[in-house]
């Protein structure tokens, strides 16, 4: 039974770990540490460090929306030292992704400030972007972007005061087990145990490789699958002309792009099934796929496929032709806790009682920072709501795919002889 004086260890200091943290501290837990395999937090290979993310409430499932929709407004109310950029977001595709029809009439059941068009926004966009190819739009006023890295950093600050403790450098070696065989603690490499009341494992796209063995059951559940992103730095004119635009989102592509940020860099990506970095190791019976990032490989962690690379140019340059001339400045590969119909998972796992899982962010997790805890505390407390207990269980039925991606989620396996970073772009 867990109460307040509990002893709670949260493994992970993203999105989901700190978002807990807060939450069960701000209830009045008195005892929750934090900790997390990178000596410097936040931790610079994690999905949640990152220039922008999107905040939108275009979710097919109403629930999602309402969610989003509580957490927009904290953006907005919130003390987050400036992190949200409330810029409106435009959704493309409404013609071809039945996802972006739904999404619409959910934004206006719930009563967003949305609308048919880009009326509302046209004149925030230079003259020669090109939106005509995308048929039927829909822009929604009640969202935008968030400096993740800002975000993360704000509320580890807002966790620490409020008493919790926030450790790096904490790598997990293990989990601990009792008489009965089920979980009761943590070693980690440098051979510390700890034996809490409750640990929350909230470790992102490093879930499955960490805790993959047979009695887990997470293979079939949670996948980590890299994304490809890359940027381009405007010059001031460029940055002026670009400053006022929206985000925008095509669910026919998965392709997204948001505005110059204060360094006037420009981030666009393509949402979808992703590739695979396969690795085997002794203690594993089958190859898992793994965050390949800059901490794994600090020589070309941030490279990509040199195919997506020219599909992401390709993207650009259909909405931005100015800008897709650019020669790049940065790429990477975000690393994502995908689940199968794309629901988190935030529950208890079955055969071991004080083991809660909060992951399986599925790409789109951190624009619910201010908000997401209060979901893991409540399925702590035994609090949650009945439907959304349902929606995050551990061992739902998966009645369905994630349609944000249902026209792309097959996946790709990464291969090291087919990378490109920036600089090589740039030869």
């Amino acid at each position: 039974m867990v109460n307040k004086s509990s002893e709670i260890l949260v493994v992970g200091a993203g999105c989901f770990g700190l978002s807990t943290a807060y939450h069960l501290l701000q209830q009045g837990h008195l005892s929750v540490t934090i900790i997390d395999r990178a000596h410097d937090l936040p931790a610079v290979d994690a999905a949640s460090t990152d220039i922008n993310k999107v905040v939108r409430s275009s979710y097919d499932d109403i629930e999602f929306t309402a969610l989003a929709r509580e957490a927009i407004q904290d953006w907005k109310s919130g003390d987050w030292d400036g992190a949200y950029h409330e810029c409106g977001v435009v959704v493309l595709g409404m013609g071809e992704a039945p996802y972006a029809n739904q999404a619409y009439q959910n934004d206006v059941q719930l009563q967003a400030r949305a609308s048919l068009g880009i009326g509302s926004v046209q004149a925030r966009f230079p003259p020669q972007t090109n939106l005509d190819a995308f048929g039927a739009v829909y822009v929604n006023l009640d969202g935008g972007w968030s400096n993740a890295t800002k975000g993360v950093t704000k509320l580890m600050a807002k966790v620490r005061a409020l008493g919790g403790h926030v450790k790096g450098g904490k790598e997990l070696a293990s989990l601990l087990y009792d008489d009965n065989g089920e979980v009761s603690g943590v070693k980690l490499v440098d051979g510390q145990e700890i034996k809490p009341d409750i640990i929350i494992v909230a470790t992102g796209a490093w879930t499955p490789s960490l805790f993959h063995d047979i009695d887990m059951g997470l293979t079939d559940r949670l996948t980590a699958t890299g994304q490809c992103l890359a940027t381009v730095r405007l010059n001031d004119e460029q940055a002026e002309r670009h400053k006022d635009c929206p985000v925008l989102l095509d669910w026919s592509s998965g392709f997204y792009v948001f505005p110059p940020n204060e360094d006037n860099v420009v981030k666009f990506a393509i949402h979808t099934g992703g590739y695979l970095n396969l690795v085997s190791s002794l203690d594993s019976l089958v190859p898992v796929s793994s965050p390949r990032t800059v901490t794994s490989h600090p020589s070309n962690g941030l490279a990509i496929p040199r195919e997506m690379a020219d599909i992401l140019r390709e993207k650009l340059a259909s909405v931005y032709p100015e800008l897709a001339e650019i020669p790049f400045h940065g790429t990477r590969m975000c690393w994502y806790t995908d689940t199968a119909d794309a629901n988190w998972v935030i529950d208890f796992h079955p055969k071991h009682p004080k083991l809660l899982f909060a992951t399986g962010g599925s790409g789109h997790a951190y624009k619910f920072l201010p908000t997401i805890g209060r979901l893991v505390r409540e399925r702590l407390e035994g609090t949650l709501n009945e439907k959304l207990a349902r929606m995050f269980a551990f061992d739902r039925p998966l009645d369905h795919l994630d349609g944000s991606r249902l026209k792309h989620l097959k996946r790709k396996y990464l291969h090291e002889d087919g990378l490109v970073s920036a600089q090589d772009l740039r030869v």
